[in-house]
């Protein structure tokens, strides 16, 4: 079993910055970053593969970067020109093999418990 524990969220202004960890996952497993905002569903934010391929979300690209740290066993997400629809909160996930769709929560089956960016105008 799988238990990834998120930590980094706060409270930023507008064009601020914040880093979000997710430790736990191993190496052999794909991980996504995905965020969920009061009355929308959970999209896919940013996803990397065991060989460190990466895919983003159009509204994140050249803001945000997902980076892993298979020795440490973490996850992390760079958020950078953050803006207030960037106000969620994030969740890591990990699949046990390589997944076709890296941007679909269905293709993950560990999850971890969420931290909350807001970000303020």
């Amino acid at each position: 079993q799988v238990q990834l524990v998120e930590s980094g969220g706060g409270s930023v202004q507008a064009g601020g910055s914040l880093r979000l960890a997710c430790a736990g996952p191993g190496y052999n497993y794909s991980l996504g970053w995905f965020r969920q905002a009061p009355g929308k569903d959970r999209e896919g934010v940013a996803a990397i593969a065991f060989d460190g391929t990466t895919v983003y979300a159009d509204s994140v690209k050249a803001r945000f970067t997902i980076s892993r740290d298979n020795a440490k066993r973490i996850l992390y997400l760079q958020m950078n020109t953050l803006k207030p629809e960037d106000t969620a909160m994030y969740y890591c996930a990990a699949a046990d093999f390589g997944v076709g769709h890296p941007m679909a929560a269905y293709e993950y089956n560990y999850w971890g418990q969420g931290t909350q960016v807001t970000v303020s105008s």
